[in-house]
């Protein structure tokens, strides 16, 4: 399994100058924004899985929202995800023909541009083995999206289709994905 540190995800307390440095997004928007990117992962074979990600957010979290959030990802067990469950659709992410809800969705203005993250409150897919149909793993509840989408060109990030998360010493979010292979986004284009 690999351990992936989410800088900026549903990040509670900055602990650095680069994490002070974002500025919120406002919570809510007027209309829908949608984004498409390429996934693609390097199987442990050397083979490369690839698929279009299609990402829709019909509204941004706000800072309470993200406190409330970080609180529930503290207490540890399937508190985030029982709180994530209860929330309202803010989008959906889709990636091939399966589409998962978005429950959270939090955007900081970075440089140019902006890092969005989007969580669900099930795995967007279990990546491992090969198989189409991987089996689930007991606490791999959410599923994770990063896009940094700074400036004019397209954008890129990754996705951890089906993660645990806790909070670490400085108050960043951990995450630990179900796959061993880093799926990546290249392309990432707002529409």
């Amino acid at each position: 399994m690999r351990r992936q540190h989410f800088i900026g995800i549903l990040c509670a307390c900055a602990t650095g100058a680069a994490i002070l440095a974002f500025e919120p997004l406002a919570g809510a928007q007027a209309r829908a924004e949608t984004f498409t990117a390429d996934a693609s992962v390097v199987r442990a074979n050397g083979t490369v899985a690839s698929a279009k990600l299609t990402a829709v957010v019909q509204s941004f979290s706000t800072d309470t929202d993200r406190d409330t959030v970080i609180a529930a990802v503290k207490q540890g067990g399937t508190a985030a995800r029982d709180l994530l469950a209860a929330r309202k659709d803010v989008g959906s992410i889709k990636v091939g023909t399966k589409s998962t809800a978005v429950k959270y969705a939090y955007a900081r203005r970075v440089g140019s541009g902006r890092l969005i993250t989007l969580v669900t409150a099930e795995p967007i897919h279990f990546v491992g083995g090969d198989l189409p149909d991987a089996k689930p793993k007991a606490g791999y509840d959410l599923g994770l999206v990063l896009l940094d989408v700074s400036g004019s060109q397209p954008g890129h990030g990754e996705v951890a289709p089906a993660a645990k998360v806790k909070v670490d010493a400085q108050n960043a979010i951990v995450t630990e994905d179900y796959g061993a292979e880093v799926v990546r986004l290249s392309n990432i284009v707002r529409q």
